[in-house]
């Protein structure tokens, strides 16, 4: 963790949401006057789409574990080294992954592939970091340890599946039989390493349905936000400022079901989320900027202090 170059991390699997969560943020950096450097968790995967889907062919033929979700699949290192670096000065390195024919255009290469490593912007505020892994602990790696702020994305896992599985089908093209393998294959990857970070998050937002979904391959569509709710739920309250009731005053409809936790309308969800991080990252800005202007000020006091140099003296003739 770092009061001089904080990070933010939010995690959650595939459809969670946390690409809402950003623009969140990105609302929240733009009203406080911060410079964000943006990675994307995607960046350190360990192979493009063509190597991994030679990866699990593979697996199956040796029967062995390999997803996104795990270690085998990524770069932990790599992730761990950037959230290391960037704690202590403010820099590393990241890529990306292009997912589309627009990324694809933009950076100039092929979908399915990265883009090579580039350093992070210079002079920025705080990191955030968006993807499947920003609290992920193993017996070689930790890096949960590095983030200052760490937000969980946890939607119900049968709301998960539904998401996961219309995405699939309408954008992809998948059959309902290859999403059911790919699912079956990620569960234990999903139980070991996703799950478990959502026990050391800061805060947490879980997006209920209020429709049926027990059968996720059969539901009529993803739920809208007007058919869901949104329990959030402060993990640490000694360790972030949230005004629990002061949010519950601003958002309608919402109440509380413990006294750490804050369910709202699905509607109103992205209000609630923008009421409970803005003091939080306001927080870590503020502290952050109060040690530079305190060093700032050692400085000058120092420079001050410091004896005069004398002139240099003309050698005699």
């Amino acid at each position: 963790m770092s009061t001089r170059h904080p990070i933010i991390a939010v995690t959650g699997s595939s459809g969670a949401g946390t690409s809402t969560a950003r623009k969140v943020f990105e609302q929240l950096f733009a009203l406080l006057g911060a410079k964000a450097a943006y990675v994307d968790g995607d960046a350190f995967h360990a192979y493009d789409r063509a190597q991994m889907q030679a990866g699990i062919q593979r697996a199956k033929i040796r029967g062995e574990n390999f997803s996104h979700f795990g270690p085998a699949a990524n770069h932990f290192d790599r992730l761990e080294a950037l959230f290391e670096e960037y704690g202590r000065q403010g820099s590393g390195h990241s890529r990306h992954y292009l997912h589309s024919v627009e990324e694809a255009a933009e950076h100039g290469g092929e979908v399915g592939t990265f883009t090579p490593w580039a350093p992070l912007p210079a002079q920025t505020d705080v990191l955030l970091y968006e993807g499947l892994h920003g609290g992920v602990v193993t017996e070689n790696h930790n890096i949960a340890q590095h983030v200052d702020l760490l937000i969980g994305m946890t939607p119900t896992i049968n709301l998960e599946w539904v998401q996961k599985i219309r995405r699939d089908m309408e954008e992809r093209g998948h059959s309902a039989e290859d999403i059911s393998r790919t699912i079956l294959r990620r569960m234990p990857d999903y139980v070991n390493y996703i799950i478990p970070q959502f026990s050391r998050t800061h805060i947490n937002f879980q997006r209920v349905p209020l429709v049926d979904t027990s059968n996720p391959f059969a539901a009529q569509g993803i739920p809208t936000a007007e058919e869901s709710m949104m329990v959030i739920r402060v993990a640490r309250p000694s360790a972030v400022p949230v005004d629990l009731p002061y949010v519950l005053s601003m958002v309608s409809g919402a109440w509380t079901s413990r006294p750490n936790t804050l369910v709202v309308p699905g509607a109103n969800g992205a209000l609630a989320m923008e009421l409970v991080l803005r003091a939080v990252v306001a927080g870590l800005l503020d502290r952050r900027r109060a040690l530079l202007r305190a060093e700032a000020e050692a400085e000058a006091e120092a420079a001050v202090a410091a004896p005069p140099i004398p002139p240099a003296q003309e050698p005699p003739a």
